[in-house]
């Protein structure tokens, strides 16, 4: 939110609850006509959609700036809508301004509800009415426990346009210009028999280059997206290889312990003989050192190309996420594998894992028992989460391996 007009451009959905009626609410972009906004026709399509999945409409003017020809324009696309429209006057902050909303009863929609969303005041008797027109109590989150899907990556690499192709809509509005996307827009999916949120987030630049306020809001959404998630893909540009803010990305997700899969954008764009794909792949890997669990996938979205090899490998990495292996299969499978390639000694001190299991965490975790677990260095901790790798796959997952006295 911004004093700024046009901060707002996708649709965002939202829960509500009144007087224990449950409901989504969205919001739209500002509905603005014969302007030079590049971006206008894009909005009023959003708008459009809006209205067709809302049940009530909440048409919001400004008592503040008063009756505009745009409120008539938009009041005549209302009334064809069919729909209950409440006509909700903002910025009525003292008694003053609220007598002021008396002139918007010229536009013909009813009565006229003078509210203030900085302060709260007339929103009950508003929200009164609204929940009238609603035939049942609904549930509180619909959305509650579904997994979650980030598309994260920096401005301008196509990740409005993988959900839209996702999608088979417009979900989320495309251009050619950096930062297009504001917020962190979701939308439901379902493939291969699972139901998930994905979620387009708005490019994140290095810090050093963000400097309007809108933009360093649209970075911490975008942030708080990664952090809600369950699975991050992040996108990348084929013409430009993995950069440093790439790495810093897939560092982040990888810190929070997400799924992750990485998609090369873009490949359509590349000249290629028999080994392109596997000489970027091998250069990406190297970069990535010690991420190399992270599956890669070179998509054209702009074609088409692999869309849904993607999607299936996220399913992939979100049951990996939450796969549960039993102490049994661990000590089964790894006892024999430490036996072989033990600890390497300490001081004199022989290091010995007694047994493993796996701890009740929501990203894969496991507890190696021993007599010293203060002697157990990075490179033996890696061979072990290479061997927990090689049983019991965790493709795309950051693994967390600890060690605790027995």
């Amino acid at each position: 939110m911004d004093d700024m007009s046009g901060v707002t451009r996708d649709r965002h959905y939202g829960y509500g609850e009144w007087i224990g009626k449950f409901f989504t609410i969205v919001d739209t972009g500002g509905y603005v006509a014969n302007t030079d906004d590049l971006f206008e026709e894009a909005i009023k399509e959003q708008v459009d959609v809006a209205l067709e999945e809302a049940t009530v409409v909440l048409f919001v003017v400004d008592t503040f700036a008063g009756l505009h020809p745009l409120d008539e324009e938009f009041a005549h696309k209302l009334r064809r809508a069919k729909k209950p429209i409440f006509l909700v006057a903002n910025k009525a902050d003292t008694h003053e301004r609220a007598n002021l909303s008396g002139e918007f009863y010229a536009l013909g929609l009813g009565d006229v509800y003078p509210i203030s969303s900085q302060n709260g005041s007339g929103t009950g008797e508003l929200l009164d009415e609204v929940v009238k027109h609603f035939s049942n109590d609904g549930i509180e989150n619909p959305d509650e426990g579904v997994p979650r899907i980030a598309i994260i990556g920096r401005p301008n690499v196509g990740k409005s346009s993988f959900l839209n192709v996702l999608l088979g809509r417009q979900r989320s509005i495309v251009t050619d210009i950096a930062g297009t996307t504001r917020d962190a827009v979701d939308a439901k999916y379902t493939a291969f028999n699972k139901e998930f949120i994905i979620t387009d987030t708005a490019g994140l630049r290095k810090k050093a280059r963000v400097k309007e306020d809108i933009e360093f809001y649209s970075v911490l959404r975008s942030i708080r997206a990664l952090e809600a998630s369950d699975v991050c893909i992040v996108i990348i540009d084929a013409q430009n290889g993995l950069e440093t803010q790439d790495l810093n990305i897939i560092g982040l997700a990888n810190r929070n312990r997400k799924g992750i899969v990485l998609l090369v954008n873009k490949w359509d764009l590349i000249e290629k003989d028999t080994n392109t794909a596997k000489k970027f792949e091998d250069d990406i890997r190297s970069q990535l050192a010690g991420m190399d669990f992270i599956p890669i996938i070179f998509v054209s979205v702009l074609n088409k190309q692999r869309i849904h090899k993607a999607i299936e490998t996220a399913i992939d990495v979100y049951e990996s996420r939450s796969k549960k292996v039993t102490t049994s299969a661990l000590n089964e499978a790894l006892l024999p594998e430490i036996d072989r390639y033990p600890p390497p000694s300490l001081k004199g001190k022989h290091i010995k894992i007694k047994y493993i299991t796996q701890l009740p965490t929501h990203s894969p975790t496991f507890a190696f028992f021993c007599n010293l677990p203060q002697y157990i260095k990075g490179p033996y901790a890696k061979f072990l989460e290479n061997k927990l790798r090689e049983h019991f796959g965790f493709e795309g997952v950051p693994v967390n391996i600890v060690f605790r006295k027995k």
